[in-house]
């Protein structure tokens, strides 16, 4: 969802409208950029938001702008002239503060679940992904509603356990949950030694297995530009091998991935399958699918966008 609170609403409203009893959000939730709104001295508030220059004369101005802001997944952040000349030369105050309005995101997105989910018969779990910062992680454990299923086995119901990991191999994003595919393969095993069930279990693994169809992006040069050709941009597998071979080798009853925005679509491996609901969050598009599962079988599923 990188941020966007339009995506993150539609994902609450869904255990109603699709009459779930489990809701899983598997990571990148946090946003990437910030957006700051200076208060000038006439009182206006200017800041640029999609390369396009915005001024809010009112409050209510100022409000319905950082709406918008956080729709598309960044944060909005009223500052001071001061203040914003000491940003632009310290990368440490910039990293500071982006930690912070993080925090207080992922704070407001659980508020919002507690106030939505409260009395329903549904369980809801999230877990950060590779992208997401560690500082995250306490406001997650910390709620009444939303579940904390990170680098543990739990239930979700009486016959079916999920392990969940955020973690993947090495991207070019150098980003906060990274580690090399033998580290990984440990983490994995330690979470799937403590399961009891393997038939019915599902891995709950932000990143998708490699070398299938939901593992597949963009090749990138070392300027982070798309590798092109003739017949346009190359695409090559980035997933991990180190989660490939553990579904390979315990054949859990499913796999659910994220990570990969592009790769919106299912793989099998053996008899598990293993779903990408792919991601659109900058359009406010949320991508995701609704899985039927009994005591030993997934009946069916769908992807869904909306």
């Amino acid at each position: 969802m990188h941020g966007s609170e339009v995506c993150f609403s539609k994902f609450l409203s869904a255990a109603k409208f699709y009459q779930v009893d489990v809701l899983i959000l598997g990571g990148d939730i946090t946003g990437k950029m910030i957006v700051p709104l200076v208060q000038e001295s006439d009182g206006t508030w200017t800041g640029e938001f999609q390369e396009i220059p915005q001024v809010a004369k009112t409050v209510q101005e100022l409000e319905l702008l950082e709406k918008n802001i956080r729709f598309s997944g960044y944060y909005p952040y009223r500052t001071v002239p001061a203040e914003m000349e000491k940003l632009q030369h310290d990368k440490k105050l910039v990293s500071e503060l982006f930690s912070k309005v993080m925090v207080d995101g992922v704070g407001r997105w659980v508020a919002l679940a507690e106030e939505r989910l409260k009395g329903m018969k549904v369980k809801c779990y999230i877990s950060p992904g590779n992208d997401d910062r560690f500082e995250i992680d306490n406001i997650l454990r910390a709620s009444s509603i939303v579940l904390y299923p990170e680098d543990n086995v739990v239930k979700i119901d009486d016959d079916h356990e999920m392990i969940t990991t955020a973690w993947t191999n090495f991207t070019p994003w150098h980003s906060p949950r990274e580690t090399s595919e033998e580290k990984l393969a440990e983490m994995l095993e330690a979470m799937i030694s403590k399961v009891q069930n393997m038939e019915n279990c599902i891995f709950n693994l932000h990143c998708p297995p490699n070398n299938t169809s939901i593992d597949v992006a963009p090749e990138l040069d070392e300027t982070m530009k798309p590798v092109a050709d003739g017949g346009g941009v190359n695409m090559v597998h980035v997933g991990s091998v180190a989660v490939r071979s553990a579904i390979e080798k315990h054949q859990p009853l499913l796999g659910i991935h994220g990570h990969i925005h592009e790769s919106r679509g299912f793989a099998k491996i053996g008899r598990t399958i293993c779903i990408n609901p792919g991601s659109e969050y900058s359009e406010g598009i949320l991508r995701g699918a609704i899985i039927n599962i009994d005591e030993k079988k997934v009946k069916n599923y769908m992807l869904t966008q909306g």
